[in-house]
């Protein structure tokens, strides 16, 4: 098994707060993270694809396919925007690096996998909300 990567950045501002909880638990949970006019990021994202180089082109993806898909489905979606309140796709999750790199998987899985050759698989998306905190999500890997 082969497993490609391809990293991209965007900027995004988001809030965490959970609308089914009052003020004073939202800031107790989030903090910083909370307050109401947003913060922001300068997002890194990874996303990994599994499998075997086809025979002919050697690759288990096309990386410019790749690129073109992560630009389509998630930078031009999400870059410079608020993920509360621009993003149809996150409609109603709350932004946190653990519920966007599911997000962003479901958003890619089709589109990334037809584009591979046959039997690769969108393996990870990995999300790097700084250079220490990191949300991956990863399907196929057990505990």
């Amino acid at each position: 098994m082969v497993f490609v990567t391809r990293k991209s950045h965007f900027n995004a501002a988001h809030r965490l707060n959970n609308p089914n909880k009052d003020e004073q638990w939202n800031n107790d949970i989030y903090g910083k993270c909370n307050y109401p006019n947003w913060h922001g990021h300068n997002y890194t994202l990874e996303v990994t694809v599994a499998g075997e180089p086809d025979p002919e082109t050697g690759f288990v993806i096309d990386l410019s396919r790749l690129k073109k898909i992560v630009k389509k489905k998630i930078l031009n979606p999400c870059d410079h925007r608020n993920l509360n309140t621009d993003v149809p796709f996150l409609e109603g999750i709350i932004p946190t690096s653990e519920n966007l790199v599911k997000a962003f998987f479901k958003q890619l899985k089709d589109d990334v996998e037809a584009a591979s050759p046959k039997g690769s698989v969108l393996y990870s998306v990995k999300l790097f909300e700084t250079e220490r905190n990191i949300a991956e999500y990863c399907p196929y890997k057990t505990i």
